[in-house]
């Protein structure tokens, strides 16, 4: 018989040789929008996260007022809980600056409609909307910033209660050249806390808002009284029509 061959058989060397993968490169055009969707995807998420966090935690300062500390050298603020608050002031800071504040979800179409007829935007922009201005955003009238401002209005309004809102509001905005909050504000022109602000003071200290750095709580002028007086009467009256329930326990 004849000897079967103990040598091992060798392949081929084609065989042996895995084909090379070939790569295929996507366009550039395709790879420039997948980032762009990525990036805004993030951008939305971690937006959403920062208004989350707003919702329980307090914002310990805004950029506004961080550039107010450089410009002076410092600023009076303290944070106080709506809980320490006279409902008087809340109510006439609602009176003052957004008497609808419990019935629209961040944009008063009525008033926007108003200003747009009498060609000023004064009175167009509602608490919500100002809240958000200086907690996420800067001054200026910018179109960016008011694009920005829109966008992240519903959203406010979407996860955070009024209270909370207005809570904010009160603790953020400007009473006076380097005064932020109606702490301060109360302790400033008044020399009391602002639990015990009276109807007075409260309307005096909401007159100031659209013009804090010309205007005097405790100096009034006469327009400045004057307005006061109505604001003093809205709040009354926001109380009584029930506009106030959103943000009173």
């Amino acid at each position: 018989m004849a000897k079967r061959s103990t040598k091992p058989k060798v392949k081929s060397k084609a065989k042996a040789e895995a084909p090379a993968k070939v790569v295929e490169h996507q366009p550039l055009g395709r790879r420039i929008r997948r980032t762009f969707w990525r990036g805004l995807f993030l951008a939305v998420l971690l937006l959403v996260g920062a208004v989350l966090l707003g919702r329980v935690v307090n914002p310990p300062t805004t950029i506004y007022m961080l550039g107010e500390r450089h410009r002076l050298g410092g600023i009076d603020h303290e944070w106080v809980p709506m809980e320490m608050i006279a409902p008087v002031m809340a109510r006439s800071v609602v009176a003052a600056e957004d008497a609808n504040f419990c019935r629209h979800w961040g944009f008063d179409v009525r008033a926007i409609r108003m200003a747009i007829a009498e060609g000023s935007n004064r009175g167009a922009s509602t608490l919500s909307q100002q809240t958000v201005k200086n907690v996420y955003l800067w001054h200026g009238r910018t179109w960016v910033r008011k694009a920005l401002e829109a966008g992240i209005t519903p959203l406010v309004e979407a996860l955070w209660p009024k209270r909370r809102i207005l809570e904010v509001y009160l603790n953020v905005a400007e009473f006076d050249e380097g005064v932020f909050g109606v702490e301060a504000a109360a302790r400033h022109y008044f020399k009391v806390g602002p639990e015990e602000l009276t109807a007075r003071q409260a309307a005096q200290l909401a007159a100031v808002l659209p013009s804090p750095k010309t205007r005097s709580a405790s100096r009034p002028t006469n327009y400045l009284k004057k307005r006061a007086a109505q604001i003093r009467s809205g709040a009354a009256t926001i109380k009584a029509d029930g506009r106030s329930d959103c943000f009173e326990s």
